[in-house]
């Protein structure tokens, strides 16, 4: 089991985001310890960070919440999950290419200015 400042360290997600993420239903009610502490267990862990990592992909509260409900629906829901997934990979796919692109643009300015450099040197 991990206390609210385990999982905050081991996800880079501050405390308050964890307890806006359980308010907001993104995970399920933590249990809490006999001091009314919030304990996550390894599968409250591992349902966080995949929400880091959608998060940090660029998905949406309102989609993550989407994916949690389906989560939380059962197995049924399955397919509808991979769907969602799916379009969200496109999604990250689509900014990948067009972060390449910008990259391309940077290093050719970089490339213009380091002959400058090495003439002021």
């Amino acid at each position: 089991m991990f206390t609210i400042q385990q999982v905050a360290d081991k996800t880079g997600l501050s405390a308050h985001t964890l307890r806006y993420y359980e308010k907001c239903g993104l995970i399920d009610t933590i249990e809490r310890d006999e001091h009314g502490y919030r304990s996550y267990s390894p599968s409250d862990m591992a349902r966080i960070q995949m929400l880091c990592c959608l998060r940090r992909t660029g998905m949406s509260i309102k989609g993550m919440q989407r994916y949690a409900t389906l989560l939380r629906s059962g197995e049924h829901t399955t397919d509808e999950r991979r769907v969602l997934l799916q379009k969200h990979r496109r999604e990250v796919e689509t900014q990948i290419c067009e972060l390449t692109e910008m990259l391309k643009i940077i290093d050719h300015k970089i490339d213009l200015y380091t002959p400058i450099e090495h003439d002021n040197n």
